[in-house]
């Protein structure tokens, strides 16, 4: 391995791999000229929804509130909590990422089979929130999470190791660490 290399990533036989991201509310809309994806846009090699003046427009009269921005403090909060969220819910961590851009996290876990990622997702944003909320106050929406996010389970090596790099590069915190 070299410096600066991820360390090489094997499927667990006994449990499903998953990669969760979901974004915060209000801050990536549909339309709004970022790369975004929906239920009929989320496979591989589709296409991503861009510019739609009028979707963008319809999803921002539905806001709830104020867009939620993830600062840098609370980036490393995330990236330093999601592992005992993890444990909590009897998921093995591999790389949790809260990037730069503010708006979204990456998650990338292993749970027993019988257990979906979506509903990994859906105890997260809760378990997230709790201690968002318990830490820095609830955000002005009220709402910490946008309603849905992406849930992928991963059934081949060379993803597996693609999306462990993809989310380890992206750490608030730096590769590997748990906090600065």
């Amino acid at each position: 391995m070299t410096p600066n290399a991820s360390p090489v990533q094997e499927l667990n036989p006994l449990r499903t791999t998953w990669h969760i991201t979901f974004g915060t509310h209000g801050a990536r809309l549909h339309g709004d000229g970022r790369p975004t994806v929906d239920r009929e846009h989320n496979r591989l090699g589709e296409a991503f929804i861009y510019d739609d003046g009028p979707r963008a427009d319809a999803e921002r009269g539905r806001l709830r509130g104020a867009v939620v921005v993830l600062p840098r403090e609370v980036r490393v909060f995330i990236e330093s909590v999601v592992p005992s969220l993890c444990e909590r819910g009897g998921w093995t961590h591999r790389v949790c990422a809260a990037p730069d851009e503010e708006d979204h996290i990456h998650t990338l876990l292993d749970a027993p089979m019988k257990v979906h990622g979506k509903d990994i997702r859906k105890w997260l944003k809760r378990w997230l929130t709790e201690a968002l909320s318990a830490r820095f106050g609830k955000p002005v929406s009220g709402e910490w999470w946008a309603e849905c996010g992406s849930t992928k389970a991963v059934k081949e090596r060379a993803y597996l190791n693609n999306a462990y790099g993809y989310i380890e590069r992206q750490r608030t915190t730096g590769r590997g660490a748990a906090t600065d």
